[in-house]
């Protein structure tokens, strides 16, 4: 092997070590400093407006960034006391409507259990007292065991419940912490963000500054992309859904589309949280058309989310359809849901890098080839 293979060969396993170390100091650095990681990303976004304040307005830039927090918390506020307005609203309603419902769920349960299950309980004791004691032994094990696997399973989940109380109580003071570490970071990035870009560039060599805008800029419309694609397929649920449950008749048909548009965020099954006990309650209670209704409306639900996420991604972002398909399938069999967010956001950072000549010039390192 020549010396020149040598040399890529171990320049090769620096990259890798660099990718690794680097990976792993990320993970660990963003563990204690996430609050301002988010204030970052806050700043990034809000940006546009600060300068468009800051310019048009002629406002000082850190009277910008004050009018924007105050204006972005308004509208947040705003948003969850009309929310919570909404729901309040409809669980007066709620309050008025369960009982009456319930008690004919539980008159249908108990017809339910006077025509089909008693007469089968009679027939399969009659079966029962037919057979061999061994094989009467076996049935009561195996039902004995049944029924303590059901017991330790709900023993443990309670259990879960229980001792995870503590922990949520205790979670409360730091996210107020957070949330206050992060208001102020947000505060001082965006007002210092020029001062900042400044003292990046200075830092970096000509080239990976070069490269290093290119990602920023590609990731910054591939973001602002993916919350527009986002917001377009849940305001098309919410439109899909509003229309149906006006045509099934349904009262506070405006609360709950809004409830199911949110609950959208977690694709696939987002919907399925509101629909899916909906549709077995409509049902068991007895009421099939509606039932049949509902479920016809999930469908439709589902069916318009899986076709037009790859293509209002893809057209948002400015991804191939195919690929974003792709990415979608892969991040969702190896992360889970999750994935369903983070493939297409992997797959931006890559196309990103790739068109910023990155990749060409980790390759060239390798192989030790200058680059122009």
């Amino acid at each position: 092997m020549s010396r020149h293979h040598v040399y890529s060969f171990l320049r090769f396993l620096f990259v890798i070590a660099v990718t690794i170390l680097g990976a792993i100091a990320l993970y660990y650095v963003s563990t204690v400093t996430y609050p301002f990681i988010i204030a970052f990303f806050i700043a990034f976004l809000i940006n546009p407006l600060v300068d468009f304040l800051e310019r048009k307005a002629k406002m000082p830039r850190w009277l910008a960034v004050i009018v924007t927090l105050v204006v972005l918390f308004a509208v947040v506020a705003g948003l969850v006391t009309l929310l919570i307005a909404e729901i309040v609203s409809g669980t007066q309603y709620l309050a008025h409507i369960v009982p009456e419902k319930f008690q004919a769920l539980v008159s249908y349960i108990e017809m339910f259990f006077a025509q089909q299950i008693i007469p089968l309980y009679q027939d399969l004791a009659v079966l029962f007292k037919n057979l061999d004691a061994d094989q009467q032994d076996t049935i009561m094990n195996n039902i004995q065991a049944v029924g303590t696997q059901i017991a330790t399973t709900v023993g443990q989940f309670i259990q879960h419940v229980l001792q995870n109380i503590p922990q949520l109580l205790a979670w409360l003071p730091n996210a107020a912490t957070v949330f206050i570490f992060s208001l102020l970071a947000t505060f001082f990035i965006s007002k210092d963000w020029r001062r900042l870009t400044g003292i990046a560039q200075t830092l970096l060599p000509a080239k990976a500054h070069k490269s290093g805008k290119t990602v920023f800029r590609d990731l910054k419309k591939a973001l602002f992309g993916f919350i527009k694609a986002q917001a377009t397929l849940i305001s098309i649920t919410t439109v899909i859904v509003l229309i149906g449950l006006l045509i099934l008749r349904v009262d506070y048909a405006i609360t709950i589309a809004l409830i199911i548009g949110l609950v959208d965020i977690l694709p696939y099954l987002g919907t399925g949280i509101v629909f899916v006990p909906w549709i077995i309650y409509t049902a068991v209670s007895g009421n099939i058309p509606f039932a049949i209704g509902l479920g016809v409306l999930y469908i439709v639900v589902l069916v318009q989310r899986q076709i037009m996420e790859p293509k209002v991604l893809s057209s948002s972002i400015g991804l191939d359809p195919l690929a974003t398909l792709v990415a979608l399938f892969v991040g969702f069999k190896l992360i889970g849901f999750l994935g369903l967010i983070i493939g297409p956001v992997v797959l931006v950072i890559i196309r990103t890098l790739h068109s910023a000549n990155v990749f060409r010039d980790i390759w060239n390192f390798i192989i030790g080839k200058s680059t122009p």
